[in-house]
């Protein structure tokens, strides 16, 4: 394939999401390594290659208690059992931990079972009754947004990691438990149409570079949002990135027009949480110029920062929260989030506040569910919305699923030392250290890095190795999207292009969660040497211009 035929495939290619580009990429990569001796490495998605091993033998050990539950109450035909009983189910589910103190899962049942009882006053029999008939899945879940109990477990859960243990332990917010992340964004934007919170053509800001979805909803015929991205920009004295929000970008919020706000903190791509700096100034911002401001914070990787704190508890009001459990915990199967949202929000003000022709579209929208559809608060909305409202009383996260998400929230409530967060906050550390260190790259210390991802801008890199005469002419004779080309034919990794996030364009994505450090390693070095490859290019055209100049002179 020519040069010319070669971009024009790029260009068209540059045009979808990057994870549909990723499926070539991967065909590609394949490809080479069945021709070459390279090992086929996919850094493309965020996938962790880990799991949470506790709060899943917690889980199954719990099951096989509540089995013997079911067994109690109908015995009559081999097969079936019955439906578990809430009198004196504590009392039984302390016996069988007892006699089953040796198996795996036992001692986080035991601890889960004195943190709900101590520290959140929980009732004994009731908590054991909701994990019984919870993880047997017995019952239509109720109530539909989530389970009482389990709601109050992960409040606590999302106060210590999401609120860098704010006081209080949340009991001010309302929780939706979800089908993992992407359900509670399919549900957010729904709901936010569906009650004219937001309307097509409105304007909406991103915070930049953004986990794709974020970016191509807005475009959907359905909302047509008019997007204004807020880009981080940032650059230190030596040309850095620093991957934070400048002000001249922040005071774009200012804007009262801008309705809505969805970011991504700890961001996907480039893996930095949100400074504090930043955090202020956009509090100042909605406090003094933008008060109505709705937010969606997508906070899915704060549990690999340190000290990390959500703007949902800086900004509670203004603030919808999406908290997923999947990377942490290594449980993306499962599909297992939450939205949360402050019981006093802006959300339900603008409803309140909202034009007669309108209060009255919504009335009837939600008059089947009671007879005072318009004090239905947003979060129940949320819900009603997930199953076009005529299904509201079949809503909800099956018990089973929001059983498991008890059992991950409460390994770390009793985890009191953190060991697994330091493992996981260690792991991924040395494996973006390796990965640039083999690249050949500097990595300068931040605190507010946190690493799940690594984005690398190659205008960056390529200028502070080979200067800015490398790099004027390397996007002059080729498309951003041919560096990860390269990388899959040439060396059998996949990464993805970070232009697709609204990053840089000449910037590649890694994810450091799905791979071995020493996988990183030959990633690093891939790099690197499709780097050298282009250099070793724009030598010999130097030369060639060189030598073309020298003709002609003599020519003359």
């Amino acid at each position: 394939m020519d040069n010319k035929a070669l971009r024009k495939k790029e260009e068209d290619l540059a045009k979808m999401s990057p994870f549909e580009i990723k499926n070539e990429l991967i065909k590609l990569a394949k490809r080479d390594a069945r021709k070459s001796t390279d090992q086929f490495l996919n850094a493309g998605r965020g996938n962790p290659d880990w799991i949470a091993t506790a709060p899943r033998e917690a889980f199954f050990l719990l099951g096989q208690w509540a089995l013997q539950e079911c067994e109690r109450t109908f015995k009559d035909e081999p097969g079936i059992a019955g439906m578990p009983a809430s009198e004196g189910a504590m009392e039984r589910l302390r016996h069988f931990l007892m006699v089953n103190s040796t198996l795996p899962g036992a001692q986080l049942l035991h601890d889960s079972i004195e943190y709900c009882l101590d520290t959140l006053g929980l009732d004994s029999d009731a908590l054991a009754y909701e994990w019984a008939e919870g993880i047997i899945g017995d019952e239509y879940p109720t109530p539909v947004r989530m389970l009482e109990l389990s709601e109050e477990i992960v409040r606590a859960y999302m106060a210590q990691e999401m609120g860098n243990n704010a006081p209080g332990l949340g009991k001010e917010y309302d929780l939706f438990a979800t089908e993992g992340g992407t359900a509670a964004m399919c549900y957010i934007f729904d709901s936010l149409q569906a009650n004219h919170l937001v309307n097509p053509h409105d304007r909406i800001a991103l915070m930049t570079p953004i986990f794709t979805p974020y970016l191509e909803i807005p475009e959907l015929d359905r909302y047509q949002f008019d997007v204004v991205n807020i880009g981080a920009t940032a650059m230190d004295e030596e040309g850095y990135h620093l991957w934070q929000y400048p002000d001249s970008e922040l005071d774009k919020l200012r804007d009262p027009s801008i309705k809505l706000l969805c970011l991504v903190n700890p961001s996907n791509p480039p893996s930095y949480k949100m400074s504090d700096e930043c955090m202020k100034r956009i509090v100042e911002i909605v406090k003094n110029d933008n008060p109505n401001l709705m937010i969606v914070t997508d906070d899915v990787y704060g549990t690999f920062a340190r000290d990390f704190r959500s703007l949902m508890y800086e900004l509670p009001q203004n603030t919808l929260c999406v908290y997923s459990f999947s990377k942490y915990f290594g449980a993306t199967g499962w599909r297992l989030a939450v939205i949360a949202l402050a019981k006093e929000n802006i959300y339900d003000r603008l409803l309140a506040s909202q034009p007669e022709l309108q209060r009255k579209d919504l009335f009837n929208r939600y008059r089947s569910l009671t007879p005072r559809p318009d004090a239905i608060p947003f979060i129940d909305r949320l819900v009603a919305d997930s199953r076009s409202v005529a299904l509201n009383h079949t809503a909800g996260l099956s018990t089973p699923q929001q059983i498991q998400m008890v059992m991950f929230a409460l390994m770390c409530l009793t985890d009191r030392e953190n060991v697994y967060k330091q493992k996981m906050q260690t792991m991924i550390r040395e494996r973006l250290s390796t990965l640039w260190d083999s690249a050949g790259m500097t990595l300068k210390p931040d605190a507010d890095r946190v690493g799940y991802y690594s984005e690398i801008d190659i205008m960056v890199w390529g200028s502070k190795r080979y200067g800015q005469e490398f790099c004027d002419w390397l996007k002059k004779n080729y498309e951003p999207l041919d560096i990860v080309l390269r990388l899959a034919s040439e060396t059998s990794v996949v990464l993805l292009n970070g232009g697709g996030f609204a990053g840089p364009d000449w910037s590649v994505r890694a994810s450091l969660a799905n791979l071995s450090k020493d996988d990183y390693d030959l990633i690093g070095k891939a790099i690197d040497r499709i780097l050298e490859a282009y250099h070793q290019e724009f030598l010999a055209a130097q030369k060639n211009k060189g030598e073309l100049g020298i003709r002609n002179i003599l020519k003359r």
